[in-house]
């Protein structure tokens, strides 16, 4: 490696992994991820590192991206990414970058790959408009969204549909780094690897399930009352089909027991990916990035999954493990999931194009230890949302936003529960005034409502069309050769052994370096 050489990119996305649970950000925590820990103690982590919007989809969009949902049309797990909007796949791949997805983005419409040359995978989710919020009938729960089954079906076991996903997942990826150094050694390369879990259903092995046998999980710390929940914790409620329907303590107890499990389960196949760097010579000159879309609300406040500003569901783990490059450090100033755009090029050797829209701010100066920015914007316009719910995290605090419901402002480092809402403490006025003018200059509010409900309306017509007659499917269909795999008669035996072999080797069985 030289100091010109463009270091590797591994990025590494989880589903669904709530930080303030992970014992990086918890010295307390009895969660048992040692590979993320020895990341986390030689790397540079970030201790309040968000999503920019508490959903699958939006989060992913504005992530690979670096826009804010409502720049990109991004308001749901329907909505659809344009073809021409640039993400970090884009920009590494015309700095010569060969540029992969391996795992869950979950794009919707017919553009699957967004600037990645290739997907090894399909995606676990639907490509289609069939999740479209509807805010035309706002008291109307949609059938397929969560309900409470995830958390009262709880417990261990052999095989799920989110196992065969993420295996295939983190397969093909170490396939990927195997061929990368048997046929693309020079080349630089962006793997990014997206998992699936911790994501709900909560169950997993036995094998991960009984790392927690006899361990005390704590519950959770704070119950609130239906009567007491904010607005749009209540919609959530009825959302999730959890409105009058209290769970037993045992139900939260396995559903958080079998969350941990999934977290050491990720931590596990992030193991692998490392180890493969290792056995292929790569560890040295590759950046690896650990992030995620979301939390979850695993039981805090009488909550579960996402969709809400508090810190179990928006804070996500990211973390740089670069040490030739960084000095190890931790990172107390707030950033976000778009910060990655500009942070990757940057990493790259390039720059982003002034002339484009671009929301995120490059974490470089951070990862050097010379400053940064300390915020956070973010927006959520989705199931249990009547209009755009919007936060914006600066110093000490945190501050949530919609025209229908009551404001809320909290200083996190006196209450990081988030139990006291101070929006109408006199003693807060001034910096309550000042939020409600960042929101005021920031988002014309009504404008945005009529294009939601705009692209709502589309996406239901559409989609409810594309169902009749012949369908034409935009699930990624990820294409494989047979005819040039393994041993075939057309391919000389001794150059395709030859070529298959890492490291190779001479007619004389002496290790190549060259």
């Amino acid at each position: 490696m030289t100091a010109s050489t463009p270091p590797h990119i591994l990025f590494i996305m989880a589903d669904q992994m709530a930080a303030p649970l992970m014992p990086m950000y918890d010295p307390q925590s009895v969660m048992h991820l040692p590979h993320l820990s020895r990341l986390a103690r030689e790397g540079v982590r970030f201790d309040s590192a968000y999503c920019n919007s508490p959903l699958c989809a939006p989060s992913r969009f504005s992530l690979v991206s670096g826009q804010l949902p409502s720049r990109i049309g991004a308001y749901d797990n329907a909505a659809d990414l344009a073809a021409d909007v640039p993400t970090y796949a884009h920009y590494l791949r015309n700095l010569g970058y060969r540029t992969a997805l391996s795992g869950k983005m979950h794009f919707c419409g017919p553009d699957q790959l967004h600037g990645y040359e290739e997907r090894l995978t399909s995606d676990i989710y639907p490509a289609d408009y069939g999740w479209a919020v509807n805010w035309d009938e706002l008291e109307k729960r949609p059938s397929w969204y969560h309900n409470m089954s995830s958390v009262l079906q709880a417990g261990p076991c052999v095989r799920t549909n989110q196992l065969d996903f993420d295996e295939e997942v983190v397969f093909k990826a170490r396939q990927y780094l195997y061929d990368h150094v048997r046929n693309t050694p020079q080349q630089p390369f962006c793997l990014t690897v997206s998992m699936t879990h911790p994501h709900d259903p909560y169950t997993i092995p036995a094998e991960f399930w009984d790392l927690y046998e006899g361990v005390d999980i704590p519950a959770p710390r704070n119950t609130i009352a239906q009567a007491a929940q904010d607005a749009h914790s209540q919609r959530l409620l009825k959302v999730i089909d959890l409105w009058d329907k209290p769970l037993a303590d045992e139900a939260i107890a396995r559903a958080r027991r079998a969350y941990f499990g999934a977290c050491s389960y990720v931590d596990s196949q992030v193991g692998q990916l490392l180890d493969t760097l290792q056995a292929c010579g790569l560890t040295e000159n590759t950046i690896v990035v650990f992030s995620g879309d979301h939390g979850d609300m695993l039981g805090e406040r009488s909550l579960w999954y996402k969709m809400h500003w508090f810190e179990m569901a928006a804070r996500v783990p990211l973390i740089v493990h670069a040490p030739g490059r960084f000095a190890a450090h931790s990172v107390a100033h707030s950033v976000s999931t778009i910060d990655l755009l500009p942070t990757l090029v940057a990493l790259a050797g390039g720059t982003v194009q002034a002339d484009l829209p671009l929301d995120g701010r490059s974490l470089v100066p951070h990862l050097q230890g010379s400053g940064g920015h300390d915020e956070v914007i973010g927006e959520y316009m989705a199931e249990g949302s009547k209009t755009p719910l919007f936060m914006v995290r600066r110093g000490p605090w945190k501050f949530i936003y919609s025209q229908d419901d009551v404001c809320m402002l909290y200083h996190l480092p006196s209450d990081p529960d988030e139990l006291h809402n101070l929006a109408s403490a006199p003693a807060h006025a001034d910096t309550l005034q000042s939020f409600m003018q960042q929101v005021a200059a920031r988002w014309d509010i009504p404008a945005l409502h009529a294009q939601v409900l705009a692209s709502q309306r589309r996406r239901r017509l559409v989609g409810s069309a594309l169902a009749k007659g012949k369908r034409s499917a935009w699930d990624h269909q990820p294409m494989v050769d047979a005819s040039q795999q393994y041993m075939r008669n057309h391919i000389d035996l001794d150059d395709l052994e030859r070529r298959a072999r890492f490291p190779r080797v001479n007619a004389h069985g002496v290790v190549q370096t060259g």
